[in-house]
């Protein structure tokens, strides 16, 4: 039986450039490459020195708080470097695919009659864990704790974001082995939202909590989800898993292999063709961007969707957890009185100078340009517009910058991750950076309090 849930605050971001839904294979890369930052909070320890010869599936890294935790790699190949910082701190993993791929194979398991203990190793030992984050704090999960309910989002309503209908179609066993695997993980629910009317391969899966979500971005995050379904409370753990990486958990369990592979959607206003791609976690990105063609030298690649993604050089590299890769111009241009004029072209939460509201289903060709400086919170009362969560978003982001532990624990601190304020800074007369600022408040209370 289905729940219906539906958000009426948000702000739907309508952009030219969304892909096709055709999928092309993706040249293979030459180099793939794991980047440490995607693993908020993991100190890594190497199992492998540099120059040495990995399967895909092998063990690279532990972490260092948890050595049953560890990240494979995606392809089999030779680790030709490891990219260091400050205090020899690694950044990045670089590895030469072979031509012909090696897998690492592990014994299968027979999830439908384990335990939860047996479960939780197999996917600690099989790479997998990774892919499953928890709140609060927006980290990889501990495998210690016990989660009140699983969430899994199935439902993407981010701007050129990657359409889990259409990507999963065909992968109804996988999902459902993970998820007949991780509803053992909890006491609580696995909650499965989806699009309302949308025809989801999740819709007939068993073990499930399915809700069908409508209304405006950002009804698609799971942290919306959690908010009007199950809130956290102080004490409480949820856990969260991307569909896609649910393929991947899935397979695993199903043949005992890491399959690394991803659909990925190349999107934005930069690209000629915009379509979907069959490639690997960790592949250099121009493997298929120019497969596509683009419309211009000046562009920015984006790592992710435009809101949450991260900047990326053209020739950079898949990040972990990521299916979309947006291009759209660069906003490196001075637009004389441009805000002392009347704005056709723009997206804006208010009616003041710019006139979408006269066009809510035009597509926009946005560049990367802020239009306007950084400044002090200015009191518009516009974040509680786009902000569909029972909280207070200006008075939380005030306390997390001036590190009031009290106050960002009552204010929900425990229930947000940086994506749920990616609309607030999209729409910040301030210019303010909100995702940053959440991330910093996550880190130092996980710190004194986690």
């Amino acid at each position: 039986m289905s729940k219906d849930i539906r958000i009426k605050k948000g702000l739907n971001i309508n952009l030219v450039g969304e892909a096709e839904q055709t999928i092309s294979k993706a040249v293979l890369s030459n180099v793939y490459a794991i980047n440490l930052k995607d693993f908020h909070g993991i100190t890594p320890k190497m199992l492998v020195k540099q120059g040495a010869e990995v399967k895909a599936g092998e063990a690279l890294f532990y972490n260092k708080n948890n050595q049953d935790m560890v990240f494979v790699s995606p392809v089999s190949g030779e680790l030709v470097e490891i990219e260091r910082g400050a205090r020899r701190r690694i950044l990045t993993l670089k590895i030469l695919a072979d031509k012909t791929q090696g897998q690492l194979e592990h014994a299968k398991l027979d999830f439908e009659n384990a335990s939860a203990v047996d479960i939780k190793a197999y996917l600690l030992k099989g790479g997998c864990w990774p892919f499953v984050k928890q709140r609060p704090y927006d980290i990889i999960a501990n495998p210690d704790d016990t989660p009140k309910a699983i969430f899994i989002s199935a439902y993407s309503t981010a701007p050129l974001a990657a359409d889990y209908d259409f990507v999963l179609q065909g992968k109804e066993k996988e999902l459902q082995a993970a998820v007949s695997a991780l509803g053992k993980l909890t006491p609580g629910k696995v909650h499965v939202s989806i699009g309302k009317s949308s025809g989801s391969p999740m819709t007939g899966l068993s073990g499930i909590t399915l809700h069908n979500v409508s209304g405006p971005h950002p009804a698609g995050l799971v942290g919306t989800q959690i908010n009007k379904i199950d809130p956290i409370n102080k004490g409480e753990v949820v856990w969260t898993v991307n569909p896609q990486d649910l393929v991947i958990i899935g397979e695993l369990l199903l043949t005992g292999k890491f399959n690394a592979e991803r659909i990925v959607a190349l999107a934005g206003s930069s690209v000629k063709a915009p379509k979907y791609y069959r490639t690997k976690i960790g592949t250099e990105i121009s493997t298929f961007l120019y497969a596509s063609g683009v419309n211009t030298d000046n562009f920015r690649v984006i790592n992710g969707d435009v809101l949450t993604g991260s900047k990326s050089r053209q020739d950079g590299y898949l990040g972990y957890y990521n299916n979309t890769v947006t291009a759209i111009p660069e906003g490196d241009d001075y637009e004389l009185f441009g805000w002392n004029k009347p704005v056709f072209n723009k997206i804006s939460a208010t009616r003041a100078l710019t006139f979408s509201w006269l066009q809510p289903n035009k597509k926009y060709e946005l560049t990367t340009n802020t239009n306007g400086e950084h400044r002090a919170f200015v009191v518009t009362g516009m974040y509680e517009k786009v902000f569909p969560m029972d909280i207070y978003p200006m008075q939380l982001l005030k306390a997390c910058m001036v590190q009031d532990l009290d106050e960002m624990e009552q204010l929900g601190l425990y229930e947000v991750a940086p994506e749920d304020f990616s609309l607030t800074e999209f729409i910040c007369i301030s210019k303010q950076p909100h995702q940053r600022i959440i991330r910093e408040g996550l880190d130092l209370l996980y710190k004194e309090i986690g």
